[in-house]
C-alpha cells in the first residue's frame, strides 16, 4: 500500500480502533502492527458550533445546543477509551464580549441541562472539576452549581472531567503568581522551593500537563487556553465543527496522536548527529 492510499484510508474510512490491543500504522512502506500510545490529559477546545448551525439555516444558539449534546457523547467515549483527564474549553473570560443573547443561553445551557449530565457522569464514577474564576459575570446559580458537582464528585475515581468556565489561561498564571508571592511574604514558603512542580499547585487545578490538545473547526489558534499546561502538548486541528466531532473523529485523532514522536526537547539516540 502507497503512502498516499494509506492516508486516504486514514481520513476516509470510519475507524474503530481496539484500544487495549493493536492498530495498523504505516511506516516505510508497510502496514505495521503496533500497540496505541494513549494520552493520560486530552484538552479540547470546542470550536465552530456557531458555524455549524448558520451553515444549516438554524440560530447560534442551536450551535451550542448541539454541541453541548455532542459534549456529552464524546467525553464518554473518551473516558472509555482510558484517557484519564478531559479539559474542555466551555467558556472563556473573553466570551463575555458576545451578545447577551448568545451569553444567556449558553449559561441557561449550564444551569438548566448540566445537572443531568453531571449526574450521569457521576454513575460513571467520573470526578467534575472547574477551571476559572468563580465570580462575576458568572452567575451566583453558575457559581453555585460548580460547587455543588465538584463536592458530590470528588471521591470519584474513573477519570477528572475538568471544565474551563469563565477561563483565561494569562489570568491562571498571574493569579498562580500572586498566591505563590503572598506566602513568600508571609515567610511560608522559600523562594528556592518555588519550581515547576509547586507552580503548577497553585494553578486552578491540580493536574498533569496536556498531552494531546484537539481544537475542532480547523483554527490554529489556542486562545488563551491552558498555556502553562499546554508547554509540550502535541496539537491537532481538524476541519470538523465541534457538534460533528464523534468518536469516528476522536479515532482519527488518536491515530495522529501516534505518529506524532514526542521528544520533549531531546532527540532519539538512533538520530542523533553532530
Amino acid at each position: 500500500m502507497q503512502k498516499s492510499s494509506y492516508t486516504t484510508f486514514l481520513f476516509s474510512t470510519p475507524i474503530n480502533l481496539c484500544y487495549n490491543n493493536i492498530e495498523l500504522i504505516y511506516n516505510g512502506g508497510k502496514m505495521e502492527h503496533t500497540k496505541l500510545k494513549i494520552p493520560t490529559h486530552v484538552a479540547i477546545i470546542m470550536d465552530g458550533n456557531g458555524r455549524w448551525a448558520l451553515e444549516k439555516g438554524l440560530s447560534r444558539s442551536k450551535g451550542h445546543e448541539a454541541g453541548f449534546e455532542a459534549l456529552k457523547r464524546i467525553s464518554e467515549y473518551i473516558f472509555s477509551k482510558g484517557i484519564k483527564v478531559l479539559s474542555i474549553f466551555a467558556f472563556s473570560t473573553e466570551n463575555f464580549k458576545r451578545s447577551k443573547e448568545e451569553v444567556n443561553f449558553l449559561m441557561y445551557l449550564f444551569e438548566n441541562k448540566f445537572k443531568e449530565y453531571s449526574d450521569y457522569l457521576k454513575e460513571k464514577n467520573i470526578r467534575i472539576i472547574f477551571s476559572g474564576k468563580r465570580e462575576k459575570p458568572l452567575s451566583q446559580a453558575s457559581i453555585d452549581i460548580m460547587n455543588t458537582v465538584e463536592e458530590e464528585t470528588k471521591e470519584k475515581t474513573g477519570g477528572v472531567l475538568n471544565l474551563c468556565m469563565n477561563y483565561s489561561g494569562r489570568q491562571e498564571i498571574v493569579e498562580a503568581t500572586k498566591k505563590i508571592s503572598t506566602l513568600v511574604q508571609e515567610n511560608k514558603l522559600r523562594i528556592e522551593d518555588i519550581d515547576e512542580e509547586l507552580f503548577n499547585h497553585y494553578l486552578f487545578q491540580e493536574l498533569p500537563p496536556v498531552d494531546f490538545l484537539i481544537r475542532t473547526s480547523g483554527e490554529l489558534r489556542i486562545s488563551n487556553f491552558m498555556l502553562y499546561q499546554l508547554s509540550y502538548a502535541e496539537m491537532y486541528f481538524p476541519r470538523i465543527y465541534f457538534p460533528d466531532f464523534n468518536s469516528e473523529a476522536f479515532d482519527e485523532a488518536i491515530l495522529v496522536y501516534n505518529k506524532r514522536d514526542r521528544r520533549f526537547g531531546g532527540i532519539k539516540n538512533e538520530n542523533k548527529s553532530y
